[in-house]
């Protein structure tokens, strides 16, 4: 890595810490390193990968928030079309709708929808698949990408993961890569977070663009999960309500701990 490289890393991570309440460790919350992010000059391209239509916003649509307020450009990569969600109608019919509820949502957000073109309920993991959405994601430029934590009991949730992780191989590790929670305790699994985002500000933003996604009967979710999510992993960072991440680190960064010089 040149000194030019590890500038624009540090400044990278140092923007992320910026939206607030981001943490080393859940054990280090409330010694969390920010500052503010009004006062960043460079700006960020921010991606968010999800399985289908809802899930970015269901799953770190507060933190997206933040990053389009302060400027940024965010893009919602969406694996699929949520094309299976209804057996009482085709899959175009289902398609047609949830695209119409991403494009809104992703208004709401300031956000710029794109989608993979893989098949709900059938997303594929393959050499051809790795190349085709690696292309995708780095077409894109992005400085920090979000994805799923691919452990998780949904096969597409593991499939979106999984694809991002090559893609961040790929590219020779070259964006920051986060993972999000998505129904922890039905679905994510042994997730740990690493990094946390103070969402109070920006929470009703978030739950609009959760709620233009009527077909996922949206209330019934908040209430179930994501109501309780937010405001647990605010307890934990210390604040009203948080979005919690695993920070993938890079290979020069893995083998420290706060306080400890590299050898």
């Amino acid at each position: 890595m040149n000194k030019n490289d590890k500038g624009r890393r540090q400044f990278i991570r140092s923007s992320v810490f910026g939206l607030g309440s981001i943490s080393i460790s859940p054990a280090l919350a409330d010694k969390a390193i920010s500052s503010s992010i009004n006062k960043q000059k460079n700006k960020l391209n921010i991606l968010c990968v999800g399985a289908h239509p809802g899930d970015p916003e269901f799953g770190c649509g507060g933190t997206m928030a933040k990053y389009s307020k302060a400027g940024n450009a965010v893009t919602f990569l969406y694996l699929t079309r949520g094309e299976a969600y209804n057996d009482k109608q085709t899959y175009e019919q289902s398609a047609e709708l949830r695209t119409k509820e991403a494009e809104n949502a992703c208004k709401i957000l300031n956000a710029t929808p794109l989608f993979a073109g893989q098949i709900d309920g059938n997303t594929e993991l393959n050499k051809e698949r790795n190349e085709q959405t690696a292309k995708l994601i780095l077409a894109q430029k992005p400085d920090i990408v979000f994805t799923h934590w691919p452990v998780d009991s949904h096969p597409d949730h593991q499939v979106s993961g999984l694809l991002t992780l090559t893609a961040w191989i790929k590219s020779n590790k070259q964006f920051h890569l986060y993972f999000y929670e998505v129904n922890t305790g039905s679905e994510t699994m042994s997730f740990s977070p690493t990094d946390y985002v103070d969402i109070s500000d920006v929470r009703e933003i978030k739950k609009q663009a959760m709620f233009a996604h009527q077909t996922q009967s949206p209330q019934e979710v908040y209430d179930s999960f994501f109501k309780s999510m937010e405001e647990f992993r605010g307890l934990e960072a210390g604040v009203k309500a948080a979005e919690a991440f695993i920070y993938f680190k890079p290979d020069d960064e893995r083998a420290t701990i706060v306080g400890l010089a590299k050898p």
